[in-house]
């Protein structure tokens, strides 16, 4: 699995009841044909990455979507490749 693309929005907590700061990212994703999340029509994930007042970042949340159709997908990573993800993340985050 390789990020092809990506983009990474701050969230807004306009309420103040989240501690430390929340990052939508929506990744796009490269798999091989043989993989089980490979899809004809194209693979995003979106991601929730929560970021602590340290700087220290965990994805709080993610889903698997077909690009063509944004159908959420019934698939989850494997450890690997979420500690890849939280990574790219927490390296990335600053950038939006």
């Amino acid at each position: 699995m390789n990020i092809a693309a990506y983009t990474v929005e701050k969230l807004q907590d306009p309420f103040g009841i989240l501690t430390g700061d929340r990052y939508e990212f929506i990744l796009e994703l490269e798999v091989d044909e043989e993989d089980e999340l490979y899809s004809e029509k194209g693979l995003l994930m979106k991601v929730i990455f929560a970021v602590n007042d340290t700087g220290e970042g965990t994805v709080s949340v993610y889903h698997l979507m077909e690009q063509e159709t944004n159908a959420v997908l019934d698939f989850e990573l494997e450890e690997e490749e979420e500690l890849m993800v939280k990574a790219f993340c927490q390296k990335n985050y600053r950038e939006e």
